[in-house]
């Protein structure tokens, strides 16, 4: 079996053992033998620590949904104390110290900086508060790990814009690659997974670690090598987010780009959707917030309540950090999200309303691919 194959099989099978498990009265239920001495009960207060703002998803899906299972799963008695680190590393630092010192039953983690903040993770696991890496595998002793199978993600980013380019393609179509930022871990994974797909099949004529995700940092590397390449040598654009495909198609259009070459993201952002709607961008990578957040919200509950049959069906894999082996995981599926298949994604799983894509400016693009 392929390495991808086996993550995908990986994946699936963990997202159904834990339906199946939900459905046959184990995850949840107020008899299962790992229940009948929780180490504390339903008033709890569990630290989320999100990373930034740039990207819509945190604010809009993974806080709410995080805070609304922990309500339904604490019969509304325990408590999320977030905080959102705005891109700074340092600032991360500080709300991580604070939820230490505010004496938090467990924490939830989305790491600015993986190897920045293994020494708060460290203080943290001292302290006695159990630590679950979420979204970002953070190095320091985490006690778990929730995420997106992020080389599947890049292989999915990576084979769409392969398929974007066609059977005219050739090894010397010329593609900028947009990679994410150098401290994230997941940035690594995108690329390797979307290298898996692209070596030998196109040229990587410019490739950059973006700062921060931030669209703008994009956008001057987006000009950068349109000065560089030829703004009509350029085949297509390896996005590994929909922020940044916002700044790279602002560069496209300002260097007077008519006729834009397929464009890769990641998120299923709105502003996204929209434009893979109008053909602007040609894809993007649905991931269920919704999905995650809710299963990650489960874990830090059952691993403060000492529901341990509960946590290790929520966390089936292993995966290994820089300073730690072995580490309990959930690795949630991705799918791609194309013109063809918004309506069976983010519209059918409730994420948008035709409505919230098909406003008066999308009308007729969205018309012309029958979402209404």
């Amino acid at each position: 079996m392929s390495s991808r194959a086996r993550r995908t099989a990986i994946s699936v099978a963990a997202s159904l053992m834990t339906l199946s498990l939900a459905s046959c009265g184990v995850l949840g239920a107020s008899d299962s033998s790992d229940e009948a001495s929780p180490t504390k009960g339903d008033d709890i207060t569990v630290g989320l620590l999100l990373p930034e703002k740039e990207n819509t998803r945190y604010e809009q899906f993974d806080y709410p949904f995080f805070k609304a299972k922990v309500g339904e799963l604490t019969n509304d008695a325990g408590n999320v104390k977030y905080a959102n680190a705005e891109a700074s590393a340092a600032k991360q630092t500080e709300q991580l110290q604070q939820m230490i010192d505010d004496e938090v039953d467990v924490i939830v983690l989305d790491a600015v900086d993986a190897q920045s903040i293994g020494d708060g993770v460290q203080k943290a696991k001292d302290a006695g508060i159990p630590v679950i890496a979420y979204d970002r595998l953070a190095e320091g002793p985490i006690d778990a790990y929730i995420s997106f199978d992020n080389e599947l993600v890049g292989e999915v980013q990576g084979r769409s814009l392969i398929d974007a380019l066609g059977d005219g393609s050739d090894s010397s179509d010329k593609i900028v690659m947009m990679n994410g930022s150098p401290t994230d871990p997941n940035a690594k994974q995108f690329k390797a997974g979307a290298m898996s797909e692209l070596n030998g099949k196109v040229t990587i004529a410019q490739s950059f670690d973006t700062k921060d995700w931030k669209p703008e940092n994009a956008e001057a590397n987006m000009t950068e090598a349109i000065g560089e390449i030829g703004k009509g040598n350029i085949a297509g654009v390896y996005s590994a987010n929909d922020g940044m495909a916002g700044g790279i198609i602002k560069a496209l259009e300002d260097a007077g780009v008519t006729d834009l070459p397929p464009i890769t993201g990641q998120d299923a952002e709105l502003a996204a959707v929209q434009r893979i709607v109008t053909g602007e961008q040609y894809m993007s990578v649905y991931k269920s917030y919704p999905q995650e957040a809710e299963n990650a919200a489960e874990m830090a509950v059952a691993r403060v309540q000492g529901r341990d049959i509960q946590f290790d069906a929520l966390a089936r894999d292993k995966v290994d950090s820089p300073t730690h082996k072995g580490i309990p995981a959930q690795l949630v599926p991705v799918v791609a999200l194309t013109k063809g298949n918004i309506d069976e994604t983010v519209i059918a799983d409730g994420f948008y309303k035709v409505s919230d894509i098909c406003t008066a400016k999308f009308a007729e693009a969205c018309g012309e691919i029958g979402l209404k």
